[in-house]
């Protein structure tokens, strides 16, 4: 047995008598439990190019549509090459088709916004379609 200080900044300081091994053992079994339980959310991601075939992005339409139904988050990002980059409103079209499609099972947490050479989008889940 040992005496543990269970709240040193408490007036008077309180003390309790326990098995500190015992106690130390059981704190770290319900800390694994608790991460065991927590659910992580997967990030997953798409990407196209502005001059993407309308059958391809459909395609991929499809695919992050699967990836959202599993409670997955959608990053679509769509990566410039060469001279490509000199038109910005061809892959901010695209973006719009794609939020469009995907606005009945998704909210749009981060608005299409450039990173360098792409414009990246984030989806989330929506929780309005689980009910």
């Amino acid at each position: 047995m040992d005496l543990v200080e269970v709240a040193p900044n408490a007036q008077p300081p309180v003390v309790k008598l326990m098995d500190f091994g015992k106690y130390q053992y059981e704190r770290a079994k319900r800390e694994r439990e608790a991460r065991k339980a927590r659910k992580d959310i997967e990030v997953k991601e798409i990407r196209l190019r502005p001059k993407t075939g309308e059958h391809d992005v459909a395609f991929k339409i499809r695919q992050g549509r699967s990836f959202l139904e599993a409670g997955a988050k959608l990053k679509v990002r769509i990566r410039f090459r060469g001279r490509e980059i000199t038109h910005p409103e061809v892959a901010m079209r695209q973006m719009d088709h794609i939020a469009k499609e995907l606005s009945d099972i998704s909210v749009i947490e981060q608005r299409p916004g450039f990173e360098g050479r792409t414009i990246l989008m984030i989806l989330a889940p929506s929780t309005r379609g689980k009910r």
